[in-house]
């Protein structure tokens, strides 16, 4: 070290400085790992079945939900779209208040769009498609309860390019240049033969966080504009939020590596759960083993498959092996996980097997008279006394897991019908899928990070 003035040397001055920066360097680190710690939380929101307190009558709940599975069977699927990591988001989705009938919507997301005042959006949660869209410079739309999105009374929204990459990638049936203004142009196209047609904008969307009503504000968020919009939409919505694989969907633009719901009992009118991002702790109000398996892709779809190894009704394991529900190589068959769909299906030769399953286990004769009213769901006669008696189980064996349903996710009481297995026939449907009357008090957590569905039953009111 060299002496410097007063025989203070270069070292000891290099010591004092480094000192007096001491306290700014724990305060940013401090400061650092707050927001950090801050941005890992993950945004909670709360969902709404669709006939949440509308008084419907169990048996007019349990013919509405089949009504639905049988319109999401015989539909097409979504186009495929393509998805990321971060931390978790939670937002509130309120299953839509639709009308009698209304049976295309199940779960509805709820938040703002735009600056200084977030206009209402009100998106059915759809894990199997990628765009999120809602009306605006309505053309040709269908009827909402509440105006349709202003972009002009926005003081951050601007559209998006048909140069940017996204217009030509963002998995759209079809995109381009709008004439006059270079803005992206785009149609998309639903199985069910809805369709949406408007342009690509950005702006800022604004999550009203449950249970403490704090808001989350995200910018630069990309979303249709749709203009024209036909085919089958509820009353109650006024768009799609897409939560599938694709680049446009809500999970990969918050770039959040997890998404998950928690699905309370349908025929109670209690909100559901929704959370963007990792939950703090997965044990928290559980009520059984965590469990996990992998999520399989499709190329041909962007909906989230697992991989089925068969199903056992009581003591009787169903004579079909993987096979019967793997997804083959032209991209048919499979077993999907799916939130928009109520019920539960299997090709109809497992079908058929199931039913003789119960009949042969369940001491009860068999209620024939509202098979047609409830798209073939298999239900037996019984008195009110006589409603808690007991059912075979039910497993699902999945690859590095067995998911045993609590009797209350697959059997329904209803006055007018019985107890009925809510469990129905995908009739020429190649496919296999599990609703979210099945996923009821299980907390079911996307992992896209590691490609994994993790899933535990848990007390999905105290999430």
């Amino acid at each position: 070290c060299h002496p410097l003035l007063n025989g203070v040397s270069v070292c000891t001055m290099k010591h004092m400085i480094a000192l007096q920066l001491l306290p700014y360097v724990l305060f940013l680190t401090v400061l650092l790992a707050m927001s950090a710690t801050s941005h890992a939380a993950a945004l909670r929101l709360d969902l709404t079945h669709a006939d949440s307190g509308r008084g419907f009558t169990r048996g007019e709940l349990l013919r509405r939900m089949a009504a639905r599975s049988r319109a999401r069977i015989n539909s097409r699927w979504s186009p495929p779209g393509r998805g990321a990591n971060a931390h978790a988001v939670t937002v509130p989705a309120a299953r839509g208040t639709v009308g009698k009938e209304d049976f295309n919507s199940e779960y509805l997301i709820h938040f703002g769009i735009g600056t200084p005042r977030p206009q209402h959006v009100a998106l059915t949660l759809d894990t199997g498609s990628d765009l999120i869209w809602t009306q605006c410079f309505c053309q040709v739309c269908f009827p909402q309860p509440f105006p349709e999105l202003d972009t002009s009374a926005s003081g951050t929204a601007h559209g998006v390019s048909c140069f940017d990459p996204l217009c030509a990638q963002g998995g759209f049936s079809l995109s381009g240049c709008a004439v006059g203004d270079n803005s992206c142009f785009y149609t998309d196209s639903y199985g069910d033969n809805s369709v949406t047609t408007g342009k690509l904008y950005e702006d800022t969307f604004t999550f009203q966080q449950a249970p403490n009503g704090k808001a989350a504000v995200v910018p630069n968020l990309r979303f249709g504009c749709g203009m024209f919009n036909t085919g089958n939409f509820g009353s109650n919505e006024s768009g799609i939020a897409g939560f599938g694989r694709g680049a446009l969907s809500l999970p990969s633009q918050l770039k959040i590596g997890r998404f998950s719901h928690c699905f309370t009992t349908i025929v109670e009118s209690r909100p559901s759960p929704a959370f963007l991002g990792t939950p703090d702790n997965l044990e928290a109000h559980s009520t059984g083993p965590i469990q996990s398996t992998p999520l399989v892709r499709n190329p041909e779809s962007n909906h989230y498959y697992l991989s089925l190894k068969g199903i056992t009704v009581g003591k009787r394991r169903l004579p079909f092996d993987a096979s019967a529900f793997a997804l083959k190589g032209d991209g048919s068959g499979g077993t999907i996980i799916d939130s928009g769909s109520a019920l539960t299906s299997v090709p109809e030769a497992v079908y058929q097997s199931l039913v003789e399953a119960f009949e042969s286990q369940v001491p009860l004769p068999v209620n024939k008279n509202n098979t047609d009213e409830h798209d073939g769901l298999l239900c037996f006669t019984v008195s009110p006394k006589k409603k808690e008696t007991a059912m075979p189980k039910l497993i699902l064996h999945l690859e590095g897991a067995e998911w045993e349903l609590p009797r209350e996710n697959y059997v329904l009481y209803t006055e007018e019908d019985g107890l009925c297995v809510v469990i129905s026939s995908a009739g020429e449907d190649s496919r296999s899928l599990i609703g979210n009357f099945q996923q009821q008090n299980t907390h079911i957590i996307y992992d896209l990070e590691h490609n994994m569905l993790v899933f535990v039953p848990a007390r999905c009111d105290k999430l």
